[in-house]
């Protein structure tokens, strides 16, 4: 058996160690691709929620727990009460709908929601700028809204945490307003109009 010559005998493992350093930064740039395309998801994804959700809400009977339910379901693309997919932390408990009256001037405003639908058809025909009509539904992706109604950002999780900063990111919310159109009222229906 001849021996190697000197020059060969020491870069013996060279290309080895070349590769793991190649590689290494490889997976680095391919986990923090699928990161930032994850985040873009979520941005889009977030954004189309509520979109889909705002639709559903200004038609939808907001006194019928099953229709809200079924509502939240479909705009995470759900059959079940899971999450959003590829986005775990968003589920069915992060939509906050709102339901709100438009003042003359323009001015937004949280109202008290009367006790169904048909109840609000008669509180717009009487006054539409008025304390217990519903003009408009808003949607937005909230932790847990607090009393007052405010919003908590949903924070985001990264899949690897590798990525300096998105632990921090939070989830926008991606609020969306519709005008409000017949939530749920279905003429010569049963229905609980107060007299007066």
């Amino acid at each position: 058996m001849r021996a190697l010559p000197h020059h060969q005998r020491t870069e013996r493992g060279v290309v080895i160690i070349e590769l793991a350093l190649v590689m290494f930064i490889f997976l680095l740039l391919v986990i923090g691709t699928l990161e930032v395309a994850r985040v873009m998801y979520m941005l889009n994804a977030v954004q189309d929620v509520t979109r889909v959700a705002a639709r559903a809400a200004a038609v939808t009977d907001y006194t019928s727990i099953e229709g809200m339910a079924a509502l939240r379901r479909h705009a995470l693309l759900r059959a079940d009460d899971g999450p959003l997919p590829l986005l775990p932390e968003l589920g069915p408990g992060q939509i906050n709908i709102e339901y709100l009256g438009q003042d003359a001037d323009g001015a937004i405003r949280s109202i008290a929601r009367p006790q169904c639908p048909a109840q609000n058809v008669v509180n717009c025909n009487r006054d539409p700028h008025g304390g217990s009509c519903i003009r408009l539904v808003r949607v937005s992706i909230c932790a847990e809204p607090d009393a007052n109604g405010a919003c908590t950002p949903l924070a985001y999780r990264s899949l690897t945490g590798m990525v300096p900063g998105l632990n921090t990111l939070p989830v926008p919310p991606s609020a969306t307003v519709v005008k409000a159109e017949s939530l749920g009222f279905v003429p010569a229906s049963q229905h609980c109009i107060n007299g007066g």
